[in-house]
Order: C-alpha cells, then sequence, then structure tokens
C-alpha cells in the first residue's frame, strides 16, 4: 500500500508563555500545502527482522531506528503484534524546515497500518497515538486546517481554505536550531487571536499576522529574511518563515506568474496551488 504525506505551513505562530516545564505555550494555524513524500508497506516475507527501511530521495540523518516511521510501526506492534514488513520512504519534504515531514509521516505511517491490517483504530485513537510521536504528529491525521494552542497539540477544527491561491515555498541550505530560533523570542499574548486574522482576506494578513520566530531568526540569518522580501518584491499578498524556519513560503493570487529565482544550488523550492 501506497500513501503519499504531505507537508503543513503555519498561518502565524504566535509564542504566548513560558511553562513550568520549560516547553513553550503557543497558537498557530496548521495548513497542508501539496509538497510530498512517498511511502509504501508490504509485508516482508522473508529473514527475521520485525522491519525494513529503505530510504531514497532526500538525505535523513540518524539510524533507522530513530525514524518516526519506525517508531510509529513500533507504537502499535507493540499491542497488535503486527506482521514484519518492508517499509519503503522516498522524501521529497525538507527537513528542518518548520513543514513538518517527519510528523507527517509518522502519522501516515499509523493511517496505513491501520488500514492495511484492519486495526479497527478510530480517528479519536489514531490522534492519540500521534500526539506521543510529536507534538504535531495529530494534526496529519485529519489533515485539514487546524488552529493549535498548548505546545502545538490542543486542536480546534477551522473553517478556511486557501484553495485556487499559488505557494511559493523556498528552503535555503540553512539549518536553525531550536536554540537559535528561541534565542530571542519574547513571549507574549497577542491583542487579536490567529482564529480571528485568518478570516480576514488574505490581502489583509501583511503585518498582522506575524511569526513571532522571525524576529529572532531573521537577525541571526538575514538570508531567511531576504527571501521573505524577496516574495513581496515578486508580488505575494502574504509571505511569512513556516514554524521555526527555515522555510519560507509565499501566497499569490491564483493568475498571479510566479517567477523564477535563483536561492542557491541546494535551495528546496517549490510552487503550485492550493488544493
Amino acid at each position: 500500500m501506497l500513501v503519499f504525506p504531505n507537508a503543513k505551513i503555519n498561518l502565524g505562530l504566535n509564542i504566548t508563555e513560558k511553562r513550568p516545564d520549560g516547553y513553550h505555550n503557543l497558537e498557530t494555524i496548521f495548513y497542508p500545502v501539496p509538497v510530498e513524500d512517498a511511502l509504501e508497506i508490504n509485508i516482508l516475507n522473508e529473514g527475521n527482522e520485525k522491519f525494513r527501511l529503505h530510504q531514497a530521495g532526500m538525505e535523513i540523518a540518524g539510524e533507522a531506528e530513530n525514524n518516526l516511521v519506525v517508531k510509529a510501526y513500533k507504537l502499535l506492534d507493540a499491542r497488535f503484534n503486527l506482521p514484519p514488513i518492508d517499509i519503503h520512504l522516498f522524501k521529497h519534504i525538507p527537513s528542518g524546515a518548520g513543514l513538518g515531514g517527519g510528523s507527517a509521516d509518522a502519522a501516515f505511517m499509523l493511517k496505513l497500518l491501520n488500514e492495511k491490517f484492519n486495526l479497527g483504530l478510530a480517528t479519536e485513537e489514531l490522534e492519540d497515538y500521534a500526539a506521543r510521536l510529536g507534538a504535531d504528529c495529530a494534526f496529519f491525521v485529519r489533515n485539514q486546517p487546524t488552529y493549535a494552542e498548548g505546545i502545538g497539540n490542543i486542536f480546534s477544527p477551522i473553517t478556511f481554505s486557501l484553495k485556487g491561491y499559488q505557494i511559493w515555498l523556498v528552503k535555503p541550505d540553512i539549518f536553525v536550531s531550536t536554540k537559535d530560533a528561541f534565542a530571542r523570542i519574547r513571549p507574549h499574548r497577542p491583542d487579536r487571536s490567529l482564529k480571528d486574522i485568518v478570516q480576514l482576506p488574505v490581502e489583509e494578513w501583511k503585518g498582522i499576522m506575524v511569526n513571532d520566530f522571525e524576529e529572532s531568526v531573521f537577525p541571526q540569518f538575514p538570508a531567511i529574511g531576504e527571501i521573505k522580501e524577496e516574495m513581496y518584491r515578486q508580488g505575494a499578498i502574504y509571505a511569512s518563515m513556516s514554524g521555526s524556519g527555515s522555510s519560507v513560503y509565499g501566497i499569490f493570487k491564483e493568475d498571479a506568474s510566479l517567477p523564477e529565482v535563483n536561492f542557491g544550488e541546494k535551495a528546496f523550492v517549490y510552487q503550485g496551488k492550493f488544493e
């Protein structure tokens, strides 16, 4: 069975307070975008392993045991004693980009195992398992526009669509660590909730819908901020960094002609329409 885990972007991201446990509460809106990995599983009929992981596309650092698709398999295997499987993962969503690629792979693996082996898990149960793998993993179970609070793990659906608009997504060859992203963050509660802002016309988002991480990341990595400014110069009606970076996206009108701009040989660039 073959599925195509998709990425997400953050529409706004406000760091509202620091928690006693050291984490931060936030508010953001997760929105799915049509940048996809490919994930396939088959029954493994040879050898004594419980799983084999084959990776292609963009390189993923680390051991197979630490890959989120493997962790998702082990999570359900502990309860259901699943058959051994052959896992093929093709990575197209860049990592370290604020696009949730690993989380998407994990959530889609849970859904794939549930379907292939007729486990009978309800959507809420899948979300519970996904939440154990990462704060934003559960978003990809329903995979629809979602308002997120807490550490990004408390969800509320929102009625909103960017269908028809175009997206220009750029991930430069820059890595932003969590430490770097939080270096200059000053938690605060915004005057206006993102749930209200997102209902405004997209043309009114600029200057109102903000990603707090930009204030910290752009001074440290000016090239990321320059990508955002370039998108506005090319006609974006709204542009922002996604998550804690380093990817930046621009939203363009349906009839806009998206330009070809060189952001470096190793930059990841995607242009397409929201679905």
